[in-house]
């Protein structure tokens, strides 16, 4: 299947010389959820703003749904919907007024059905002739995603879109963001909440200093690079770890309580067995044990960290 998205050896250098973006290379799958992670000015917002016809590119070519957004930017803009991170709606527009605006800008014909079902699937119906001046920050973002919604597009970047609201309405929008997914909508998503891609996200990509450092399937990515414990809680707790275990990843844990082991997650079952069976052979008796898996956050963390 072609990519929906399609950016090759894109990059962006400033007038005053800084490069937000180097030979950036990408595509995005039809019909997934992509999360972008990266630190503050890795470059994020840059990229989606170059996409999204905002920024012009330094160099490079990016093609949207098979159109390129340079020489057939209509309809390339057409096939995209943007949820920018700041907050730009008119303050004295009605809820309705300005949903249905956005959808007339791409020369579409009115649809009072789809504008209110887009309403109706935002909990916004009751607030349709409010301005948006008296609503809450968390109504006024989903006003947002309504705008950049009315059109029916094929593609939608959501750039931080959780940033500052409540938990509440994180949940409605995630429920949200897999209901357009079913529907076949792209998700293009940035945010720093990483367990918000890690609830999400079919794939993952991390930028930092304007180049694409990883792009991974979520679950491979937490599989190569997670790290996963295994804590033994023992019958007697110990000073030091036996030299008889001194072949494992073993540390001391809960006042000598526990003994922790820590593999990572493509598995050692041989290192568990092992480590079980010398266990006993050192006389060594445990009452429970837990395991636990790293998290996305901490192998983004990790990762920014190396390449650094």
């Amino acid at each position: 299947m072609q990519p929906i998205v399609s950016i090759a050896n894109l990059s962006k250098v400033y007038a005053s010389g800084l490069a937000a973006l180097s030979d950036v290379n990408l595509e995005i799958r039809r019909g997934e959820i992509f999360a972008l992670l990266g630190p503050n000015g890795a470059g994020k917002t840059t990229l989606i703003s170059i996409v999204c016809g905002i920024v012009t590119p330094s160099g490079g070519r990016i093609l949207v749904d098979g159109h390129d957004i340079a020489r057939d930017y209509r309809a390339a803009r057409k096939a995209i919907g943007l949820v920018p991170q700041e907050l730009t709606t008119d303050a004295f527009e009605t809820v309705w007024a300005t949903t249905s605006f956005s959808r007339g800008l791409f020369g579409l014909k009115p649809d009072p059905a789809h504008i209110e079902r887009v309403l109706r699937d935002l909990s916004l119906w009751d607030k349709r002739d409010s301005r948006i001046m008296t609503l809450s920050g968390g109504m006024k973002r989903r006003v947002l995603i309504a705008k950049a919604l009315a059109h029916e597009p094929r593609i939608l970047f959501l750039d931080e879109p959780t940033a500052g609201v409540d938990v509440a309405l994180r949940q409605d929008m995630w429920r949200l963001v897999r209901g357009l997914r079913d529907q076949g909508v792209t998700i293009i998503l940035t945010t720093h909440y990483i367990d918000e891609a890690e609830e999400m996200a079919d794939r993952v990509g991390v930028i930092r200093k304007g180049r694409i450092i990883l792009v991974e399937e979520k679950a491979e990515l937490m599989r190569k690079l997670g790290r996963k414990q295994l804590t033994l809680q023992l019958q007697s707790p110990l000073v030091q770890v036996p030299p008889a275990l001194s072949g494992h990843r073993l540390e001391l844990a809960a006042g000598g309580g526990e003994l922790v082991y820590t593999y990572d997650t493509r598995g050692e079952p041989t290192g568990i067995t092992a480590l079980l069976t010398d266990l006993a052979a050192a006389g060594i008796a445990f009452s429970d044990l837990r395991t636990s898996q790293s998290s996305l956050e901490e192998i983004f963390v990790d990762l920014v960290r190396e390449d650094a």
